[in-house]
């Protein structure tokens, strides 16, 4: 181990990779209290010690053709953070998440001589696996989160470790519902349904009129119906309460702060966007109708040129191998579909019974005590080069 206090070099895209971080930094600190970190980070990070160079969320950008508007400020906020990063020299340098802005960004460290990680793996198993050669290149460890990624860099002699997913840990394995209804001031036999139409302003602009309308046609056969939607932060609170201002839904849609958790738990369906908040749905036992949608150049790119090869985009489906909940893309996206899903799921309680012992399945699988994993993981990797 380095003779010194350790320095991790730390840059995380948006709330997922702020989470991630602040555990791995508490892990770490845990073993290593004179341990310093510093670089892109939110505010949990902040908050567990890191020193931010840069705010997270000038990271979250998605999309093949998207990011390209958002290309030259990326383009130098990297050139930025390498120069420091060269200048403090890290004793080993962890990109969270953000695949297209960390892997570049860990290449360049990486020909300098430093340690690098990729916590959280590319979805580079379901499409553009031509990236592979690419992450081999700008890593010396992933930190994965699914089970069967481990194997598949392996495959392709990439040094990877399965560490679980801490959100798994965080969510009990059985979720009190009635405390979260309590909580949130549902009444216990209330209709009720979560949306998460997302935490970026991208995903939110394109699937929120959607998701809006979806609420307006579920009011109209099923007026008692209650929704309630967690807010991931200011800016898209303001886009998705625009949308369901044109569906003339808004009044029976009631905003939250955050609080996905517990809105998640308390409901009895969940409408969402693809990505982390699938997972959390996931692991509070509840089904789930997922949407996803990119722009029109991008979703094109995917169907038509052969990009993707995962038979599945929905975390559940994903880790269970087989069709557990809708999910539908692009065009398949429409208030109809999305309601009448929905309304599957409220009116079959066995196959709700069912989904919810398929749910705790992959929640055991993903509990492994994520933090401390990768926190371990870290420090092997930098004692080894010791």
């Amino acid at each position: 181990m380095t003779a010194g206090p350790l320095k991790v070099g730390l840059v995380a895209g948006e709330a997922s990779g702020d989470t991630l971080g602040a555990g791995l930094i508490e892990a770490i600190r845990r073993r290593r209290p004179d341990a310093r970190f510093f670089g892109v980070a939110g505010p949990r990070m902040i908050a567990a010690g890191c020193d931010a160079w840069q705010p997270s969320e000038r990271l979250a950008v998605m999309g093949l053709f998207e990011i390209l508007g958002s290309l030259p400020a990326l383009l130098r906020l990297r050139r930025e953070i390498r120069a420091r990063f060269l200048a403090e020299r890290p004793d080993v340098f962890v990109g969270i998440d953000a695949p297209e802005f960390n892997l570049g960004l860990a290449a360049s460290l990486k020909a300098e001589g430093l340690l690098t990680v990729q916590y959280v793996s590319p979805q580079v198993w379901a499409w553009r696996q031509g990236r592979i050669a690419r992450i081999a290149r700008a890593v010396d460890l992933v930190l994965c989160l699914l089970p069967f990624e481990r194997q598949f860099y392996r495959d392709h002699a990439i040094q990877a470790e399965f560490v679980g997913h801490p959100l798994a840990d965080q969510i009990p394995l059985e979720v009190d519902r009635i405390a979260a209804r309590t909580r949130l001031g549902i009444a216990a036999g209330a209709s009720l349904i979560a949306i998460l139409p997302g935490s970026r302003r991208g995903e939110v602009e394109r699937l929120g009129d959607d998701f809006a309308a979806a609420a307006r046609w579920i009011l109209e056969r099923r007026p008692a119906t209650k929704f309630i939607a967690p807010m991931a932060n200011a800016e898209v609170r303001e886009i998705f309460a625009a949308a369901l201002a044109r569906s003339d839904a808004g009044a029976a849609v009631t905003l939250l702060e955050g609080d996905a958790q517990a809105a998640l738990a308390a409901a009895n369906a969940v409408l969402v966007a693809s990505g982390t908040a699938t997972l959390e749905a996931t692991l509070t036992g509840r089904p789930m109708v997922v949407a996803y949608r990119l722009g029109w150049l991008t979703s094109f790119v995917l169907r038509h040129l052969g990009l993707m090869k995962a038979p599945f985009f929905a975390q559940p489906n994903l880790l269970a191998g087989k069709r557990l909940v809708p999910e539908l893309f692009g065009s398949e996206v429409t208030p109809e579909r999305l309601g009448r899903e929905l309304l599957g799921f409220i009116d079959n309680p066995a196959q709700v019974a069912e989904l919810e012992g398929e749910f705790t399945a992959i929640h055991r699988e993903l509990r492994r005590g994520a933090n401390e994993r990768a926190a371990q993981a870290v420090l092997a990797l930098v004692a080894g080069r010791s």
